[in-house]
């Protein structure tokens, strides 16, 4: 685990305790993807696969730290960060481990955004999601979030 994957890990789970509950963590920051595992055990369901509400909390938290860390490498650290909206699906169920990644948007996009927080102190940024059963290349869940950072 390198220093910002560390970091995040423990912002993670000291601002927002239910990732200790739920036994997220941060599994790299490389390339600017950002990669965190969730263990099935703490967040199974009545059909022994990994519960919808976990899910879609390691979705939000892939694109809320991919945010975190990728601002914290611009010098920003005056914003916050928020989750304005989300679409999910879950196409296949989780029934190991499950690995949330979160990759950079296109360029255009980012440079957009950091343009715009620094004129008006207020942005949106959309950011994919997968989550994958450990082992597999077939993503089980795909989301899409809309993520406001502000002053």
């Amino acid at each position: 685990m390198n220093n910002d994957s560390h970091h995040l890990q423990k912002v993670l789970h000291h601002d927002i305790p239910l990732t200790r509950e739920m036994g997220l963590k941060v599994l790299s920051w490389q390339g600017q993807q950002l990669r965190l595992h969730l263990p099935l055990a703490p967040n199974t369901n009545h059909k022994n696969t990994m519960f919808g509400g976990s899910l879609y909390s390691a979705a939000v938290l892939a694109g809320w730290g991919w945010l975190h860390l990728r601002l914290r490498e611009e010098g920003i650290e005056d914003g916050h960060i928020v989750i304005q909206e989300g679409q999910i699906s879950y196409p296949l169920p989780v029934t190991a481990d499950a690995i949330a990644t979160c990759e950079a948007p296109e360029d255009a996009a980012w440079e957009k955004f950091l343009s715009t927080y620094r004129r008006y102190g207020r942005a949106r940024l959309t950011l994919p999601t997968h989550i994958f059963n450990q082992g597999s290349d077939d993503a089980a869940v795909r989301f899409s979030g809309q993520f406001v950072l502000h002053r």
